[in-house]
């Protein structure tokens, strides 16, 4: 019997409703040994009354030592084990612009960079472009043909576009074209069976294109590619928990995540005040609730702790309105940690907090780091979090006899 088969037999009908407050990237690292993290640089009343209240610990997205991506990170907080659902990026960009993947599409992601006069990448993300030059740059790609297969080019936003291959015979084992670094050229693709090895030439004759078109077009001169996948089957959320759910995210990957299990996918705005507006506005109309913050990770990302600082002091003032619609179960947490100081995703544990009228109380008093470790939850497999929001929602029966 698996986890998921388990939550089927024993859910309950109630009138409880949860909400899950996803800061992205929400875990860092002190910036010199000894010293606060961003967390806890923070002024964070609000969170830090939660901890008072309820009870915090820090939750593990995939394994001891393993960096997730976002994918892993929300699927293990949504309950799925992120080592059987294994979630190309791809495929989650084009869910989040609701683009119709057919059955043997490969979904990329792809990240608009800027190369020197030496092909060697300089920004990984072109300096973060706006929508206007997004568009401008997708229309460019647009123009590029390949043989054999047809390319649909649709953009995301800032850097982000999604690349669909349509066509037969293609595999999605490919490796990432972005090194994950500047000062050196993208990689080339490669495929690990002969249907992913004619994906990976494809992707290949894509770039190649893709710099010539965008020639002129700098900062957005080039681009590399990522995450190739299809679109997998997995279990849906409301069939698993049998939870009405709504999902309210402002960026297109977390959409993507969202539909991808079966949420309900709703026009939150592009703020966290129109997120929690539109929370408001259908609170009544659901069971349990998704709500993402990205910019705790985009700043932790580009290695500025001071605006990591604001945007978690932000994410606190913002705690209040929340807590006035009276949720039963509130849970705050991240899908991993990305660290100012190492300005990517790590492998460090998240600090997570749990407000319920059922918590037993613990000896934290503070939403950081180091409370979260000797918190009532310990250290925990993120993919459990929602057996804690099930039980202390009063939506678990008992197990056996």
């Amino acid at each position: 019997m698996t986890t998921q088969d388990l939550i089927r037999e024993l859910r309950e009908p109630a009138d409880s409703k949860i909400v899950l407050l996803v800061a992205d990237g929400l875990g860092g690292l002190p910036l010199e040994p000894g010293g606060l993290t961003e967390l806890e640089s923070a002024r964070t009343p609000n969170l830090d009354a939660c901890v008072q209240e309820g009870v915090c610990g820090l939750s593990i997205p995939v394994l001891p030592g393993i960096a997730p991506g976002s994918g892993p990170g929300h699927l293990a907080l949504f309950g799925y084990d992120p080592l059987q659902y294994r979630i190309g990026r791809g495929i989650l960009e084009a869910l989040g612009i609701n683009f119709p993947i057919g059955p043997e599409d490969v979904a990329i992601r792809g990240n608009f960079c800027t190369l020197d006069g030496q092909g060697r990448i300089t920004d990984r993300r072109a300096g973060r472009p706006s929508q206007e030059q997004n568009l401008a740059a997708v229309e460019r790609l647009r123009r590029i043909q390949l043989p054999g297969v047809e390319l649909f080019v649709e953009p995301v936003r800032e850097h982000r576009f999604v690349l669909v291959l349509r066509g037969t015979g293609l595999g999605d084992q490919v490796n990432d074209t972005d090194p994950q670094a500047v000062g050196v050229a993208p990689l080339t693709a490669q495929g690990a069976d002969p249907a992913s090895q004619k994906t990976a030439e494809l992707i290949n004759q894509f770039t190649a294109a893709a710099r010539q078109v965008l020639a002129d077009c700098a900062p957005l001169n080039g681009v590399t590619l990522r995450g190739a996948a299809r679109r997998p089957a997995i279990p849906a959320f409301t069939e698993v928990y049998g939870l009405k759910a709504a999902a309210l995210a402002v960026y297109p990957m977390y959409k993507g995540l969202a539909r991808l299990v079966g949420m309900d996918v709703l026009d939150a705005g592009a703020s966290l005040q129109e997120q929690i507006a539109t929370l408001g506005r259908v609170w009544k109309e659901y069971d349990f609730f998704f709500l993402h913050y990205k910019y705790t990770d985009s700043t932790g990302e580009d290695g500025n702790f001071a605006a990591k600082v604001q945007m978690i002091e932000q994410l606190d003032a913002a705690i209040p309105q929340i807590r006035a619609l009276r949720p039963d179960v509130l849970i705050v947490t991240g899908d991993h940690s990305t660290p100012s100081k190492l300005r990517s995703h790590s492998w460090h544990p998240v600090p997570t907090l749990l407000l319920a009228d059922t918590c037993r109380p613990d000896e934290a008093t503070k939403f950081g780091e180091r409370d979260c470790l000797r918190g009532g939850l310990g250290q925990f497999p993120a993919q459990y979090l929602m057996l804690l929001a099930m039980a202390h929602a009063r939506r678990l029966g008992k197990y056996g006899a």
